[in-house]
Formats: structure tokens, sequence, C-alpha cells
């Protein structure tokens, strides 16, 4: 089992939502966490002060961790705004090109899922501001609707990774699909909306979930850490990831990028 691992830009400026209710519900939450226990002090006050720093993401300090650990890792960058995503297409241009020089993958970050129109309009845009011809796609929220892939497919994905299901890639038309096995939020949220995990409950579940996978012969495991949460403001997360690495390196686990991954699936597999 190999491990893939992806990171979605949901954020760039603090700023970007001063006329939506994004930070206010932000502060909420924050402030629901720090009084039930769940995040410390310091934490709090980080988010805090991340705000005033007008600074909601976290992609150069990322990138440079993942190099250090020689994980070929893919940013999803969006170019169209919604449920939240409201950075501007100058932005996505200015990271895209920021990573690519970095020596990582990107894609899409999707906001559209139910209209070929519009799906097909944000590969336009995406190959026009990147110059790449070969890229995947996965949707903000993951959301889909019974017509998603096919669009995707038409669209020119090389690759989707919205599905949440531990089983191995597949291929629809010419587009394979690469489900999700965790993601960060799935592990800190259990049926709350903020967070009600601990670090150590955290690392367990995540721990059995790998074992899980490996003993069902699980061609790869398929990991999202959003960039966002590496910082103070959310250190367990951080940790969290940051041990997850460890734990996957200590094992033997192998790191491999979704091209990378396409290339053994078309040469080597039949599926």
């Amino acid at each position: 089992m190999k491990i893939l691992i992806s990171h979605d830009v949901d954020h760039i400026h603090v700023f970007e939502h001063i006329n939506d209710l994004i930070i206010p519900k932000f502060l909420i939450r924050s402030l629901i966490e720090f009084t039930m226990l769940k995040i410390s002090a310091s934490e709090f006050y980080y988010r805090i002060s991340d705000i005033f720093k007008n600074k909601w993401q976290n992609i150069e300090e990322l990138m440079l961790y993942d190099k250090e650990n020689n994980i070929k890792s893919t940013f999803f960058i969006g170019v169209e705004n919604g449920l939240g995503l409201k950075y501007s297409l100058k932005h996505a241009e200015f990271w895209s090109n920021k990573i690519i020089e970095k020596g990582f993958n990107i894609g899409v970050h999707g906001i559209s899922f139910d209209c070929f129109e519009k799906i097909q309009k944000e590969y336009k845009m995406f190959e026009k501001i990147t110059n790449l011809k070969n890229f995947g796609i996965r949707m903000h929220y993951l959301r889909t609707s019974k017509n998603t892939i096919n669009f995707l497919d038409r669209a020119g994905y090389l690759f989707d990774s919205s599905e949440y299901e531990l089983k191995n890639p597949y291929k629809i038309g010419h587009m394979w699909e690469f489900p999700l096995s965790i993601m960060d939020g799935n592990i800190f949220y259990h049926n709350q909306r903020w967070q009600n995990v601990s670090l150590f409950k955290a690392k367990e579940n995540t721990k059995r979930l790998i074992e899980f996978a490996f003993n069902k012969n699980l061609m790869y495991f398929n990991i999202l850490f959003h960039d966002r949460y590496f910082c103070n403001g959310f250190s367990q997360w951080e940790n969290w990831y940051i041990w997850l690495v460890e734990y996957l390196k200590n094992n033997k686990f192998k790191f491999i990028s979704y091209i990378d991954a396409i290339s053994e699936l078309e040469n080597n597999y039949s599926i």
C-alpha cells in the first residue's frame, strides 16, 4: 500500500470574507472549542492573531515540510468562488506558479459539480493560468451529483479525488477516480460542527483506519490535509499531520503522487 497526500487550498486571506459570515462563525466555533477545553489557550490566541495578520493559508510552510520529508503532495487550487472559497483568480495563479516552481503537482479545487459547461469553464481557466495539460480535480466539500464524474471525464480531467470511501482507484472513461481514505476534518470533528476529538484519540483512530485499509489490500491510502491547519492556531491538527507522516515513514510506507500512481495503474494493473 502506497500513500497519496494532497492539500486543498480553501482560503488565502482572512479579509476575503469581510462581507460574509465566515469570520464570525469561525470565532464562535473557536470560542466554543476553547470553553469546552477542546483547544488550548495558545491555540485560541493564535487563531485570533491570524485574523489580524490577514493570513489563513500556510502553503509555503507545508511545502517546506513536505519537501523535507520527500512527500509528493498535490495542492488543489480554486479558480471559481463558492461555499466560502473566495480568493481571486490572480491569487490562484500566483500560488499555482509558486507551487509548481517548488516541484509539487497542482489540480483544481472544483466549485461546480452539476453543470458540464461550468465544470468545463473551470478546467479551461486552470489550464490557461498554469499552462498545464494533465491535471486532476477535487470538488470543494466533496460535492458530487450522479453526473459529476462523467462530466469531469468529459471536461478532460486526468483524475478526480472527490469520493470518500476505502476502496481502490477505478476508471471512468479516460479519467481515474482516487477515493479519499481519510481527511483532517473527519478525524477531529465527530458528528459535531466543532472539534470534539482529542489528538490522542485522533491518532488511535487513524492507526486503526490505516491497519484496516492495509488488511483490505488497498493499493493506495489517500490522505487530505488542508494547508490552513498547518499552524499554531490548529496545533493539534498540525501535530496530527506531522505524527502521521512519521508514523507512515517508520512503518516503511512509500509516498507517491497521483500522476505517478496513474502511471503505475496504466502500466502494471488491470482494475
